[in-house]
């Protein structure tokens, strides 16, 4: 049997109360980010997730486990943490997965916006090329 893990966290991210939902499926890890304005009640949570749960945008699944819940020695702990900083710098997985969903759009909206700005130039090419044409018609 398969085992599903969802965990739904809310904090305080200035100036907007902010929730990040983990969940891992079959090793497959995503994550998603939700923006509240004031702070939420937990049946306003509830109620969202309920009406909102297909337009929650999660990131692309990675193979990576979630965070590990179970309890380790403080002192290996801080060992492990200073190893990482060294390697990949500061985040929890659940952040490196959203930085990842973030460049991801970033790049598609650049993408999109080199694309509008290309057909633009055409235009105005395609125009200024016309009207030369019509100031020497009768000549």
């Amino acid at each position: 049997m398969d085992r599903i893990e969802c965990t739904f966290t809310v904090f305080f991210e200035d100036p907007f109360w902010v929730g990040v939902y983990q969940r891992q499926y079959r090793g497959r890890y995503q994550v998603c980010k939700v923006t509240f304005g004031a702070q939420p009640k937990d049946y306003q949570v509830y109620d969202y997730l309920l009406k909102n749960w297909h337009r929650l945008a999660f990131s692309a699944p990675s193979a990576q486990q979630g965070p590990d819940e179970r309890r380790q020695n403080p002192k290996r702990v801080q060992r492990a943490i200073a190893r990482q900083l060294e390697q990949t710098g500061v985040g929890t997985k659940a952040q490196q997965a959203l930085q990842a969903q973030y460049q991801q759009q970033k790049r598609q909206r650049e993408k999109q916006q080199r694309c509008r700005r290309q057909c633009a130039q055409q235009r105005q090419f395609a125009l200024r090329q016309q009207k030369r044409r019509e100031k020497h018609r009768g000549h």
